[in-house]
């Protein structure tokens, strides 16, 4: 290690000051995203600490960490003093964190309001760069049975088989369902196609005396409710 290197190692900073020592001392609440991701990467580059690279690669996706997830290890590797190696565990990490929103969702079964279809489904497909299409299948007392993905398709649109839903909710014992689908551009307002799936759906389901409750367009940050909205 040359001595520029040595100066922006962490090994030379003061103990309170290193991550994981701070981490250790004051726990994890008390590290910045950038210290958090550091520990991850392990060290820096010549010019650069773990702790400087990584703030360079928070700065890049403004400082969002949702952003930071949508990163290919390709992109990362795009950062000198990132490799194969970390630009995997950073992945790795993230879809970590991912995963467990899923399941602190999925832990509120009880569907209270389009907003709780929001917080279940949002990190699931919220934040995906291609359109999927779910079916949310309730018992009477609205708590969640299962869900599905019918269909994923290009950002334009996706197609969804009528049958293979209500034969899953069949199989359920499902006596309600819920249509979420997202939009990778961000728009929230309904297409024309997604107004004529949801009657599609609703007239095919009310035969089997199952319940259309609502429809919900995800964003990554915010959604549309059909049945908030009257549209339903």
């Amino acid at each position: 290690m040359t001595r520029e290197s040595e100066k922006f190692s962490i090994k030379n900073w003061a103990e309170g000051d290193r991550p994981r020592e701070k981490l250790l001392q004051k726990g994890r609440v008390s590290l910045s995203d950038s210290e958090l991701i550091a520990i991850l990467i392990g060290s820096g580059n010549r010019t650069e600490s773990a702790v400087e690279l990584s703030k360079r690669i928070l700065a890049s996706t403004k400082n969002n960490l949702s952003e930071l997830g949508r990163l290919s290890i390709t992109q990362l590797c795009e950062f000198k003093g990132i490799g194969t190696a970390k630009a995997i565990t950073i992945v790795a990490a993230l879809e970590l964190g991912r995963r467990r929103r899923v399941e602190e969702a999925l832990d509120r079964k009880k569907i209270t309001s389009s907003n709780s279809v929001f917080e279940l489904m949002q990190p699931i497909i919220g934040e995906l760069p291609h359109e999927e299409f779910w079916i949310v299948y309730l018992n009477n007392s609205n708590k969640v049975l299962d869900q599905l993905q019918l269909s994923k398709g290009g950002i334009t649109g996706t197609l969804v088989d009528v049958r293979i839903t209500l034969k899953k909710a069949l199989e359920l014992g499902a006596t309600a369902i819920i249509l979420a689908h997202n939009h990778p551009s961000g728009n929230l307002n309904p297409s024309e196609a997604d107004k004529q799936l949801t009657k599609k759906l609703k007239t095919a389901s009310e035969s089997l005396d199952i319940k259309v409750l609502d429809h919900i367009i995800v964003t990554e940050k915010s959604y549309f409710s059909f049945a908030d909205e009257g549209i339903l």
